[in-house]
């Protein structure tokens, strides 16, 4: 975008989302201008005796600005106050009947007033303050020299501005708040799924801690144990082990640094061992116990401890939802592991699908979880490299398909 399209003003009502809204401001300007501009010629000319040709001037340069107020009211209206009050003392060179109104006639009120309700909409509250004592001076100032006497009919120009401009400052600044309003719910919004994904991520990891720690640990016992285990080993052998388990420590303590920074207090049970495949089975027990009967699809396969882990909290969190969401739905869990792929490897596939509920739950849903849903279930498939396809069914039920590489290729 050029500097000239950044400079260039907006119409007004140019934001709204309906069509008919941003064509408003132009359709009521230029209905204003076919109305008043031959209404002003004939008004200046039958009732006040102006001579046609400056009836004529004044009125185009009264009521044309009326099409550029849509986009600069500002620049409108310097050229209309300016028009008005020439048209206001070249009345003052004819006589017209006192009856009249004077200095402003009632075609030049209506579109000033426009003009202001334009200004209030457009325009910072400092202003339209100066713009309405502008307003009020140019009005008192031509009262001076009144032909007829000046009373409270002659400040009508001053009124009914000063009320255009207020009420268009008051619509302007709702809309405004409102538009903060929903900026900072955006926000809100996108910050409250950033703190949701790192909580879950910090989540993760404080869960894989336990998984990397066991085998530092062994690693550890094994290299401390070397030389007691197997006979006559060389110095230089003995001096290696050495080194491997001193590093193995320095790992341990490296690590338990950084699970103190990720620690937080409503963390809980961080010390129980980690579950894996083998855990699930009790897991589906337990929720079927809650919920209901639930078909359960064992897999006997050896896998890594963070992929038993990933598949253990994925149909964990799966089964919350069900129970949260569909409370007595018809629900099925399984485990199998697919084809070899010459890509990524053999694949450990979770599945878990459940049927529509017999009845809405009653009642609020529950605020409780194991985790986020599925932020902390893509979380967990992106860190082992594996896919995830969550979605309703067309039955109103939901399914979780997640799978998980045995063996990822490097």
């Amino acid at each position: 975008m050029t500097p000239v399209e950044e400079e260039r003003p907006r119409a007004l009502l140019a934001g709204a989302s309906r069509r008919w809204v941003r064509v408003l401001p132009w359709a009521l300007a230029f209905v204003l201008c076919v109305a008043l501009l031959p209404t002003t010629i004939v008004v200046l000319t039958a009732d006040y005796g102006l001579n046609g040709g400056v009836a004529g001037g004044l009125a185009v340069a009264q009521a044309a600005p009326l099409l550029l107020a849509v986009v600069r009211p500002l620049r409108a209206w310097y050229v209309v106050v300016v028009a008005d009050v020439a048209g206001a003392l070249a009345l003052r060179a004819v006589d017209f009947e006192e009856r009249l109104l004077w200095p402003f006639p009632p075609m030049e009120l209506v579109g000033y007033v426009a003009l202001c309700l334009a200004l209030g909409l457009r325009e910072r509250s400092r202003t339209l303050v100066l713009v309405w004592l502008a307003t009020a001076g140019a009005n008192v100032g031509l009262g001076f020299v009144a032909p007829h006497g000046f009373g409270a009919e002659e400040m009508l120009f001053t009124i009914l501005g000063g009320v255009a401009l207020l009420l268009g400052g008051v619509l302007r600044e709702r809309y405004e708040v409102q538009r903060r309003l929903v900026e900072q719910e955006t926000i809100s919004e996108a910050e409250r799924g950033r703190r949701t994904l790192l909580e879950e991520r910090a989540r993760i990891a404080r869960e894989l801690h336990d998984v990397v720690a066991h085998h530092m640990s062994v690693i550890t016992v094994q290299a401390d144990t070397a030389e007691y285990r197997l006979d006559r080993l060389p110095p230089d052998v003995r001096e290696e082990f050495t080194s491997i388990a001193a590093t193995a420590r320095e790992s341990l303590g490296e690590m338990r640094r950084l699970l103190g920074v990720l620690r937080n207090e409503e963390a809980h049970g961080e010390l129980v061992p980690q579950p894996g495949l083998t855990q699930i089975g009790q897991l589906v027990e337990a929720t079927a116990r809650t919920v209901g009967p639930v078909e359960f699809t064992p897999c006997d396969v050896e896998v890594s401890e963070a992929i038993g882990l990933s598949a253990y909290r994925i149909v964990q969190e799966a089964l919350a939802n069900i129970v949260r969401h569909a409370p007595g739905a018809r629900t099925q869990v399984s485990l199998s592991v697919t084809e070899s792929d010459p890509r990524c490897g053999e694949r450990l596939t979770v599945l878990v699908v459940n049927g529509p509920p017999p009845q809405p739950p009653d009642g609020p849903l529950e605020a409780g979880g194991t985790g986020h849903g599925l932020v902390g279930m893509r979380e967990r498939v992106r860190l082992v490299g594996g896919s995830l396809d969550a979605g309703p069914l067309p039955d109103g039920g939901f399914r979780v398909a997640a799978r998980l590489p045995l063996n990822p290729l490097d």
